[in-house]
């Protein structure tokens, strides 16, 4: 019967955990709500405010799947109470049984640990699309080549996760690498995994531009901002926007124009500059950069809102050269992420794109700090 107690053991823990899940999520508030939606919705006169009953509608969707999910999870639990319950009144060693409840209890865990992840995405935005910008900093050749490293590194990362990748703009080196590059990335919770990634990444390796073999320390600056949507009220004024054409750059292919179809927009007042050279017209080149800018706008008065309230400073803290986030030391095989402290000596797995274990640190450090000031 030991094979049993283990199995029951196992559950007792799974029913603990679920327990504090739901008061975590308000799990008994957010039935309680969902029933006062619900008599709302049998008022006859509900579509005398279209707006009000699309918002009603909108928020018994959201409360029913965060329900659901729970609710699935104690009607297998049930289930496997019944099955052990089987297991004890035949004083039986069923082996098949026993088998399935196990691999049964498995799936649960997995989707308590899925659920327990979940609530590190609290921020409206974290569910968005999100756009990546990769600048090479002061050094040349080695900088530029460095910015590629990173740029080919997340977009490894993206395919791993199955997110979609949109190259907007590249600007290629003089003789290798990139002096800066912006993809946008289409998935699910996009911008909530790398929004972290924003900051001075660090090079440290033996350079193979440098025939005596040097050690050679080289930046890049990485910012990430969400996709906003169309209804979001940012307003730029034409006389802000300073608007260049030109020939799109690269290697050459299916992709790249010869003639003026690339464009460039600054927004004077704050010097946001964003680009777009992946399409052929010129016109939805302009679209997707004055799309980018939005978003930038956006971001920068979130972050004015954050700063204010903070009071630590007035304006929009920008990626400087001392805001490094991670080391990567290549001829020391190490690489260190300057926030949490955690390190990898598995350098080549990390540019190939897996970032997991360094984000999901960066991401449980957020929940931490917001359960702190909570």
């Amino acid at each position: 019967m030991s094979e049993i107690n283990l199995i029951k053991n196992k559950l007792y823990k799974i029913i603990k955990k679920i327990k504090i899940l739901k008061n975590i999520l308000n799990y008994h508030k957010k039935i309680k709500k969902l029933q006062e939606i619900e008599n709302i919705l049998q008022k006859p006169n509900l579509w005398d405010n279209p707006q009000y009953a699309k918002n009603i509608y909108k928020q018994q969707y959201l409360l029913t799947s965060k329900i659901k999910i729970i609710n699935i999870l104690d009607i297998k639990i049930t289930k496997i109470q019944i099955s052990i319950k089987k297991l004890i009144n035949n004083n039986a060693q069923n082996i098949l049984l026993m088998s399935e409840i196990t691999k049964k209890l498995k799936d649960i865990e997995n989707k308590i640990q899925q659920l327990e992840f979940s609530r590190i995405f609290y921020e409206k935005n974290d569910i968005l699309n999100c756009y990546i910008d990769i600048q090479a900093g002061s050094g040349g050749v080695e900088a530029q080549d460095w910015a590629n490293i990173l740029l080919k590194m997340y977009i490894r990362y993206s395919e791993k996760h199955n997110f979609k990748i949109e190259i907007t703009e590249k600007t290629t080196g003089e003789i290798t690498g990139i002096k800066s590059a912006t993809m946008k990335i289409l998935g699910k919770y996009s911008y909530g995994w790398l929004q972290n990634e924003s900051g001075i990444h660090r090079l440290v390796r033996q350079s193979p531009f440098d025939s005596t073999g040097k050690r050679h320390t080289s930046f890049s600056s990485v910012f990430v901002y969400p996709e906003i949507h169309e209804n979001i009220n940012i307003q730029i004024k034409p006389e802000t926007l300073r608007i260049d054409v030109y020939r799109s750059s690269g290697a050459g292919g299916q992709h790249v124009n010869r003639i003026e179809s690339a464009v460039r927009i600054t927004h004077l007042p704050t010097n946001i500059v964003t680009q777009c050279q992946n399409e052929r017209s010129q016109h939805k080149n302009k679209n997707q950069a004055m799309k980018q800018l939005k978003a930038k706008l956006y971001t920068l008065e979130i972050e004015k809102k954050q700063t204010e309230k903070k009071q630590i400073e007035k304006t929009k803290p920008k990626i400087g050269w001392g805001r490094q986030i991670r080391s990567y030391i290549l001829d020391d095989s190490r690489i260190k992420d300057l926030r949490t402290g955690l390190e990898t000596r598995n350098v080549q797995n990390v540019l190939n794109g897996n970032l997991d274990t360094f984000i999901k640190a960066n991401l449980q450090n957020r929940l931490l700090r917001k359960n702190k000031h909570a």
